[in-house]
């Protein structure tokens, strides 16, 4: 018995290392993907593990939240200023992504060897059926907003997106015509026209 106690506070204790090299980002696109996440986050530190939050009560599959489990504890403190201070870039493109240090009941596997829950039904008569019918009306109410906001924000998030593919096709065809300039001597022979020179000094 003594040695499955000591092995679950040895698992916990693993558990709380891991969650101080966690970092939660929040506001984030419907279109991110863990890849993406790893590749901005990079820049800051090394990322080991993205792990996303489902949101259960949602009939969408969006992933609003991610826990970025870090190499070093110390990079989540730089990905927290760096996040704070600065625009955060995903795919080329600044993102109003937020991030705060991750807290143990945000991992839905986390170790809880003294943790108990007890579940039972309510009966019209126990005195704390009004007040659970009460919890229950609030939580629909909650949730009818909650999809309201989240249909706006999939809605702008579109709009966002097309907006963010329309520069960076604008772009790309910016870049790729002064690419076939510099190749077909177009601007060579503009140089010696205007008696340019474009020999490195």
């Amino acid at each position: 018995m003594s040695s499955s106690s000591e092995q679950a506070r040895k698992a916990y204790a693993e558990f709380e290392e891991k969650v101080k090299r966690t970092v939660l980002l929040e506001n984030l696109s419907p279109h991110v993907t863990a890849s993406v996440i790893k590749t901005a986050v990079d820049q800051f530190g090394t990322a080991v593990n993205v792990e996303f939050i489902p949101n259960y009560t949602l009939p969408y599959n969006i992933p609003q939240a991610a826990l970025v489990e870090m190499e070093d504890p110390k990079h989540v403190d730089t990905v927290i200023s760096m996040m704070t201070d600065f625009p955060f870039m995903m795919s080329g493109m600044p993102r109003p992504v937020r991030a705060r240090r991750a807290q143990p009941e945000m991992f839905a596997d986390r170790p809880s060897p003294d943790r108990k829950m007890q579940v039972r039904w309510v009966d019209p008569s126990d005195p704390d059926f009004e007040a659970a019918k009460k919890l229950k009306l609030l939580a629909k109410g909650h949730h009818v907003e909650t999809l309201a906001l989240i249909k706006k924000q999939l809605e702008e998030e579109e709009k966002l997106a097309k907006q963010q593919l329309e520069m960076l096709t604008a772009n790309y065809k910016k870049y790729e015509m002064i690419e076939n300039v510099m190749k077909d001597d177009t601007l060579g022979r503009l140089a010696r026209h205007y008696g340019i020179s474009l020999a490195d000094e």
